[in-house]
């Protein structure tokens, strides 16, 4: 069943469409809140239920329910993150030696590890486009900014990963 069908018969109101759909898409929120957090917080993921929940009823246009549940994702973990977003962006950096593709594989914790040192903007980008396999133009529409500025975040997020990585000893 889609997602727009589930988004339909939970504004009809049945209890066990909005279950499946938080079954479909509560990994997907745990697993941005914990990236962009850098742990897990319950209390974040259930302030985004509960929005959802409240507002699913005025939500117009069913077909834009990812992009939707990811705003308010948003919304809530920047109301952790304020300190972060309040900082002035660092200043732009030189792009480290070396191509783009990945010359050898690098596990899991170097990764999140590099991730969380990554300015909360950047981070956001990479997560919800690469890791959650969004388009641009949804990226863009959930950090309610235009597409360019997803483009220049992955690009600076992308040079900003290699670099935290070579600085910890894996090769770019």
């Amino acid at each position: 069943m889609s997602d727009e069908l589930l988004v339909v018969r939970c504004q009809l109101g049945e209890r066990d469409a909005f279950a499946e759909l938080v079954r479909r898409w509560h990994p997907a929120v745990e697993r941005y809140v914990g990236r962009m957090l850098g742990r897990t917080d319950d209390d974040v993921v259930q302030e985004i239920w509960l929005a959802v929940f409240k507002g699913l009823p005025k939500l117009r246009r069913q077909d834009r329910f990812t992009p939707w549940l990811f705003a308010i994702a948003r919304r809530a973990v920047m109301n952790r993150l304020r300190d972060a977003y309040a900082r002035p962006d660092a200043e732009p950096i030189d792009d480290v030696a070396g191509d783009d593709e990945a010359d050898a594989v690098v596990n899991r914790e170097a990764l999140a590890g590099a991730l969380a040192a990554l300015p909360a903007r950047e981070r956001e980008v990479l997560l919800l486009f690469y890791l959650e396999d969004l388009p641009l133009d949804a990226c863009a529409q959930i950090c309610a900014v235009p597409v360019g500025t997803v483009k220049s975040r992955l690009n600076r997020a992308r040079r900003l990963l290699r670099q935290e990585l070579v600085r910890k000893g894996y090769e770019a």
